[in-house]
Order: structure tokens, then sequence, then C-alpha cells
């Protein structure tokens, strides 16, 4: 029985929208009823584009929700590609000194913030502190710095992808007695952090996942070869019974639709079980390679 780790959060999605205008209604009423009884399944709206996005696990997860759809629910949709959850993170230590500054008449806005941005190394948290003597700036405003960095967050640099295993600690701040306020530290952590980016050594992260095949002895090479195709990296090749168990790491962007290329390839003798194992950088031949120390977060 393989080892079962599960992933922080889906990590497929897709597109989905009734073939009929009159069907809106009840796609949602079915997606809500599935996302009720499924924990691993979740359906965001997004109300400005106005699609539906529906995410899970696996493509057979995703593959089993559109059947239930369309057998269970009697639903005519149209299904888009399916979407990795890449995420982005940081590969280098930067310290960045901001200060906010604005004047429109009356009350100001100021706040000054220094902070220190550092991988959150083997781990996808997002960790704040502070080294701010206690009393030299409210708590309010740290608070607010938090904030701000935890919103810019949301979107990185690199792709627009949420980012994660990153550490900032307010190590300096300052305010004003009448023009500082919990929103300019909020503004000030934000745009400090969109300044320290460039020097931080963003990268793309992709979900990698443990696979493990069991077919015939005959099939072997050439279901390692496909793996090894995929960007997979073969760990073992053990004899179980009168079958073979191949273990290997493989990105989950290059496993899709790889049910029917097994099939194919063992005469559909053979079968694969997929669990998420960690996160990695997606290989850059133009950039430098992270360090080792952020090469995967599990």
């Amino acid at each position: 029985m393989m080892e079962k780790p599960s992933a922080p959060w889906p990590l497929l999605q897709i597109a989905i929208e009734p073939k009929s205008k009159a069907d809106e209604g009840n796609l949602r009423v079915a997606l809500s009823s599935l996302a009720d009884e499924d924990p691993d399944f979740r359906v965001t709206w997004d109300e400005e584009s106005g699609q539906t996005i529906i995410s899970g696990k696996t493509e057979l997860h995703l593959d089993l929700i559109v059947y239930r759809l369309r057998d269970e629910f009697e639903l005519r949709v149209n299904v888009g590609a399916p979407q990795v959850a890449y995420r982005e993170t940081i590969a280098r230590t930067h310290e960045q000194d901001y200060t906010h500054k604005k004047q429109s008449g009356g009350i100001g806005q100021f706040a000054r913030v220094k902070i220190l941005f550092e991988p959150n190394k083997d781990n996808l948290d997002f960790v704040f502190g502070s080294r701010v003597a206690s009393g030299a700036v409210p708590n309010e405003y740290v608070a607010g710095v938090e904030k701000g960095v935890r919103s810019v967050l949301s979107s990185g640099p690199f792709a627009g992808f949420p980012m994660v295993g990153i550490k900032a600690t307010v190590i300096d701040a300052a305010f004003h007695d009448t023009d500082s306020s919990t929103k300019a530290f909020e503004v000030a952590g934000r745009a400090c952090f969109r300044e320290a980016a460039p020097k931080l050594g963003v990268h793309l992260l992709e979900p990698i996942m443990k696979v493990e095949v069991v077919t015939p002895e005959i099939y072997v090479m050439r279901i390692i070869g496909d793996l090894h195709g995929r960007r997979g990296l073969v760990r073992s090749r053990k004899s179980r019974g009168e079958a073979t168990v191949i273990n290997a790491m493989v990105p989950l962007a290059n496993m899709f639709k790889y049910v029917d290329n097994l099939r194919s390839m063992s005469l559909d003798s053979a079968a694969y079980t997929m669990q998420f194992d960690h996160y990695a950088p997606v290989p850059m031949p133009d950039r430098d390679p992270p360090p080792p120390a952020v090469a995967a977060y599990g």
C-alpha cells in the first residue's frame, strides 16, 4: 500500500460551463451538491469573467465529476483543458527598505518599513515576524505590514500564481504621529515586497507526483522509457510475484491522459496509482537553477 501524502490544495482545475444558458442555475446547484459531499472538490465562480472553475486532486477525480454532471444530473457542459496548480517562490534573501509618503492637503500618509525576505526552506507556509523593539511602532501598524505582504503574495511576479515558502521579517520601521495609519503600513508592506521581488530570485514551482506502475515484466522497459519522456525520475523497480512494480517521481503536468497511454503500451495489462509528493522548481534552461535548499517542498 502506497503512502498517501495530501496535497496542500487541489492540484488541477478546469473551466466548465453549461451548453445552454437555461442550465446555468442547475449547474450551480449540481456543483454545490458535489462540493458538499467531497472535501477534495472545490468550486469557484469568477463573477468578473463569468467563468466557473472546478478544482480537484487528479485528472481522474475531475473526469468523475464531469461524468456525474452529465450522467447523474443530466447536464450538457463544455469543459476546458486541465490547468496545473503551479506556485511561485523565492530563492534568495534580501533586505528592502521602503517609505510610503503621500501628501495631498490635510492629513498625509506616511509609513517606513525595512523587511528581510528569505526562503522558508522546505515549507510552503508564509511566515511573518517582527524584530522591531516593543512599543517602537504600534502593533496595529505591524499587523498592517503583514496584511499588505500577504495580499501581494496572492499573485506572484513570475507568472501570476500564488506565492509560497516565504518568510518576511520587519527589522526596522518608522511612523508619524498624525500621518501614519494601519492602511499606510499595509500599502508600504505591499510595495516593499514588489520592490524586493527582482532581487529575490522568484521562480515557478510544479507539483511532483509519486507514481507506482504494476506491470508484466515484458512491458517494463517500454513503460520506463515513457516515464523518462515525461520528465520522470524512476526510483525503483522490484518484482512482486509475477509482476514488476515501478516507482517514479513525475511532474503532474506530464501525466495527463497517462491511463490511456499505459493501457496501449501494456495491452491493458498494467495499472498505476498516483499521489502528490512535493513541489519542485520547474526547469528553466535560460535561468540559473535555485539552490538545493529550496529544491523541494513536501
